[in-house]
């Protein structure tokens, strides 16, 4: 096993993913949902698929498709997440209510 480029990968990645998009996006999800264990669970899963698929499909997908079209379709990705994070959200069961404002009372 070579345990220099693990450490450095795990370094690497690890140090990029500090207050990233992820990291932001997670901190969001646990902070309205009633169950944070399954943000955990949810995004440790996303983020081993994602590195899954840039490892071991990356290179082959760009021998396949251009370049400018993947990072289209990712820029398009992100554009309709953003999009979704501003629609009204319906709460989980068992998620309490916000406290509603004081008229004056």
């Amino acid at each position: 096993m070579n345990w220099q480029l693990l450490g450095v990968t795990f370094l690497t990645v690890f140090l990029a993913e500090i207050g990233d998009k992820s990291q932001l996006a997670t901190i969001a999800l646990s902070g309205r949902s009633a169950a944070p264990r399954w943000v955990f669970v949810g995004t440790a899963g996303a983020l081993l698929t994602a590195s899954f698929l840039g490892v071991f499909l990356g290179a082959e997908l760009t021998q396949v498709l251009p370049l400018d079209a993947l990072q289209m379709a990712a820029a398009l990705g992100f554009f309709l997440l953003g999009m979704r994070s501003l629609w009204p959200k319906k709460r989980e069961p068992g998620c309490p209510s916000p406290p509603m404002p004081d008229e004056g009372n």
